[in-house]
């Protein structure tokens, strides 16, 4: 007896998915709840369990494949029950014959002609013997199969830049994804970016002061997104256009403040939403954040987690940048970017003083934000962040 693998039911608005990563090869023994393989939408990753202990069988879908819903990519022999007679083999006695990494239709061959399998040559991915390799043993007599030799060609002339090597990775869905958003965002949209400074010194008196009460208190530390979605929730609420999105000829107004943060992972960028930010203390949005991000970069992301938002907030600081022009995420209608925050003199009172200071970039869709809005919301941030107790105060 053996059970299916099949691919999970993929959300309504996801058509197919790719296989990602194959954690186990066929042979292997795997257990209960163990992650069989990584399958990636243009959303999420999603992880397949084994849902018995046995030992991995064919697979039918490799790294790379393109699935549907349900479909079936590999087979699982389960372990059989203690004390349960069967015909079939003790796990590890299948696991010894696998462990070769012969497929199970290769050992068939070889067991039915009496085969040594240390006589065959193997032209499979990674040096494997493949079926053909044991067919082709068997029409030349028991003679190892040759390796395939490429057709003889002309030599081509050597490069002038010859040594000098190149690594073609296809790009994953993820990124397509990435790729065909950002694509749409500029093509669809009449994008326009404005900039303004903050002063960063007095959040960062705040943080040293009140930093380790906090931590003691919260359990996470006091950051700077916190106070960047509070200045951006008081600031939607000034300016409810920021907070719009197109719907056709219709102006879409939310009561509502979802703010998506970009995090950056390994298989690229997302931007998982905040909901209700308005209801949120700052040491709440400190530990949602904080939850996202390690979500994110675990692949472990739901798609409820992904879909919605209003306004998006990029910090490129954290990698360096110093000023940028972010993107809109569609359909929203504005996308603030966050820079590095850095010493430079400055005029104050008709003196030169260094300040911490750091550039915000706001980039909307004209379309439905007119400058006005855009360059106030921008100052109103400003004038938060430079005076955070405003914050507290709703002034």
């Amino acid at each position: 007896m053996t059970i299916e693998i099949k691919v999970p039911d993929l959300p309504e608005s996801v058509a197919d998915a790719t296989i990602a990563t194959w954690h186990k090869k066929p042979g292997d023994l795997v257990a209960r709840d163990e992650v069989l393989v990584d399958i990636e939408t243009d959303k999420v990753v999603l992880e397949v369990p084994a849902p018995e202990a046995g030992v991995l069988g064919d697979i039918l879908q490799s790294e790379g494949a393109t699935v549907l819903s349900r479909q079936l990519i590999a087979m699982l022999k389960p372990a059989p029950v203690a004390g349960e007679e069967t015909k079939e083999k003790p796990v590890e006695a299948v696991a010894d014959d696998a462990a070769d990494g012969l497929s199970p239709s290769v050992r068939r061959l070889v067991a039915e002609h009496d085969i040594d399998v240390a006589k065959l040559t193997g032209t499979g991915k990674g040096g494997r013997v493949t079926k053909e390799d044991v067919e082709a043993f068997i029409k030349g007599g028991n003679k190892p199969a040759a390796a395939p030799v490429a057709a003889a060609a002309p030599a081509a002339p050597v490069a002038p830049l010859a040594g000098r090597t190149e690594k073609r990775v296809p790009m994953t869905r993820l990124r397509k994804r990435i790729a065909e958003r950002l694509l749409e965002a500029k093509n669809t949209t009449a994008m326009l970016t404005t900039f303004n400074e903050i002063n960063m010194a007095p959040i960062m008196k705040l943080r040293k002061q009140y930093g380790e009460i906090f931590e003691k208190k919260h359990g996470i530390k006091l950051g700077f997104m916190s106070f960047y979605v509070k200045a951006v929730v008081e600031s939607l609420k000034r300016y409810p256009e920021v907070n719009a999105a197109l719907d056709g000829d219709d102006i879409v107004y939310h009561n509502y403040f979802d703010v998506s943060i970009a995090v950056s992972t390994p298989r690229g960028l997302v931007t998982p939403v905040l909901r209700d930010c308005d209801s949120m203390s700052l040491a709440d949005i400190e530990k949602a954040i904080k939850d996202l991000a390690g979500k994110g970069r675990d692949g472990k992301l739901t798609v409820d987690e992904l879909t919605g938002g209003n306004f998006t907030i990029t910090n490129g600081g954290v990698f360096g940048s110093l000023m940028s022009t972010p993107i809109i995420n569609p359909p929203q209608s504005a996308i603030l970017g966050m820079h590095k925050i850095q010493d430079r003199p400055m005029a104050v009172d008709g003196k030169v003083e260094i300040l911490p200071m750091m550039y915000l970039a706001l980039s909307y869709d004209h379309r439905i934000i007119d400058g006005r809005e855009s360059v106030g919301f921008l100052v109103s941030i400003k004038e938060l962040l430079e005076d955070p107790t405003r914050l507290l105060l709703d002034v």
